[in-house]
């Protein structure tokens, strides 16, 4: 998945699945995915976790009502083992 793929600024909040290039998981929140994409990719914005794992890819996001659902469900993701992300990651193509 890139960033092409979120074209129009729907700055709905979203939680999102990065994938790092030590191939761990990085899951976050944001209103704007494709700046805070390009934060963790290139800048020191981006998280400390990831400054020192990329490149990083975007492997999954969902859309949320507003910034506390979707800091529930990022919590709640967080929560999941490896292998429950990868099989979320994985069924958000399917649909």
């Amino acid at each position: 998945m890139n960033s092409s793929d979120l074209a129009g600024k729907n700055l709905s909040w979203k939680v999102y699945i990065l994938k790092c290039s030590d191939d761990t998981l990085y899951t976050g929140v944001t209103n704007d995915i494709n700046r805070r994409l390009k934060e963790h990719s290139t800048s020191s914005l981006g998280a400390k976790y990831t400054r020192s794992r990329r490149p990083v890819e975007l492997v999954y996001f969902e859309s949320c009502d507003d910034k506390v659902r979707a800091m529930q469900r990022e919590y709640a993701i967080k929560q999941f083992t490896r292998k429950e992300k990868l099989e979320l990651i994985s069924s958000a193509g399917k649909d």
